[in-house]
């Protein structure tokens, strides 16, 4: 069943190929405001254009300001897909995150994907259970696999502070089994910070199930996303000046976007220049300002899992939903731009 499902997977990778060329996309969805701030952000009749589908499962989109181009996990095929402008989609390497002999359950591939500022990829690598990098004359080196001799469950998502610091989170959704993998050497789920050197250091496990990431434009707090049915929230974390971080607290809390039929928990999201979130939830992505607040919802209607800034300036967001790759327009563009 499961060769069947790859196969289908690949000739819809084929047929996306000479399918999405153009710019006429098809949409689906719709953006609703909360706040007449929303404005500023984004206007509430931009389309949502489906500039590509027919995927497994679609995480981690990252965009090569070089190449100008978008990468996305397509993690049940252990597969890096690329997307161009005026070109579509096709195959850019595989395997993504799990390079052994044997059958790895249902999401092996990578997660998490951005590019350095040399225009490295690094990874979150689910099966491989590693933070790597794609150095660019070629082949992967590991930046982190462990903490303190003990193997990471799956890095999940990355973020990278001016100074080269990485921080990640470390949940076991890569693992066969999850939380009940017999191959776990840790009983816990941490967010850490990997310095330049090679330091690992563990900056909390007080979040049970930690998936997306990222930092404030001033670099003073790191947000963290929980992935859980019970508990769809963002902690915010204070970044002392050593990169280490003291004690979360709630900085948004989903509940309320739960409901009959919405898909979706907290999981991938990126900061604007402004500090604006704008991060996967129930229903698709929520825009918060930086104070925790609910401007808008880009609705979806599917089972959201990331997002990222990109295009030639920096303001298209790029959003991977279920077997969907999204674009949308914006009037902020992402940090880092």
């Amino acid at each position: 069943m499961r060769k069947t499902i790859l196969l289908v997977t690949t000739l819809l990778y084929a047929l996306q190929i000479h399918a999405q060329d153009s710019t006429n996309f098809p949409t689906l969805g719709k953006i609703k405001q909360h706040h007449r701030d929303l404005e500023k952000l984004i206007d509430v009749d931009t389309p949502i254009e489906v500039i590509t589908s027919g995927f497994t499962w679609s995480e981690g989109p990252a965009w090569n300001k070089e190449g100008q181009f978008l990468v996305f996990s397509e993690i049940p095929s252990n597969t890096v897909m690329k997307w161009v402008e005026g070109e579509g989609v096709s195959k850019w390497f595989s395997p993504s995150g799990y390079t052994g002999l044997t059958d790895y359950g249902q999401e092996p591939g990578s997660n998490g994907l951005m590019f350095d500022p040399d225009g490295q990829l690094i990874s979150c690598e689910h099966g491989d259970r590693r933070l790597s990098i794609m150095i660019k004359d070629g082949g992967k080196k590991t930046l982190a696999d462990n903490y303190n001799g003990k193997r990471f469950n799956s890095p999940n998502d990355v973020t990278r502070a001016p100074n080269g610091n990485l921080y990640f989170t470390d949940p076991p959704y890569g693992l066969p089994d999850r939380f009940e993998d017999p191959r776990r050497d840790m009983d816990y789920c941490g967010v850490y910070l990997l310095r330049p050197s090679g330091e690992v250091i563990l900056l909390t496990k007080e979040i049970e199930r930690p998936n997306g990431i990222g930092l404030s434009p001033d670099g003073t707090t790191l947000y963290v996303a929980q992935s859980h049915p019970d508990q769809p929230t963002i902690t915010s974390f204070p970044i002392k000046s050593d990169g280490t971080v003291g004690d979360g607290t709630l900085f948004y809390d989903a509940s309320p976007q739960q409901g009959p039929g919405i898909k979706g928990n907290p999981d991938g999201l990126k900061v604007d220049e402004h500090g604006n979130l704008w991060a996967s939830g129930p229903g698709g992505i929520l825009i918060l300002n930086a104070k925790g607040k609910l401007l808008g919802h880009i609705q979806t209607g599917e089972a959201t899992s990331n997002c990222a800034f990109g295009g030639p300036d920096g303001s298209q967001l790029y959003i991977t939903a279920d077997t969907y790759i999204l674009r949308v327009q914006t009037k902020v563009k992402g940090l880092g731009f």
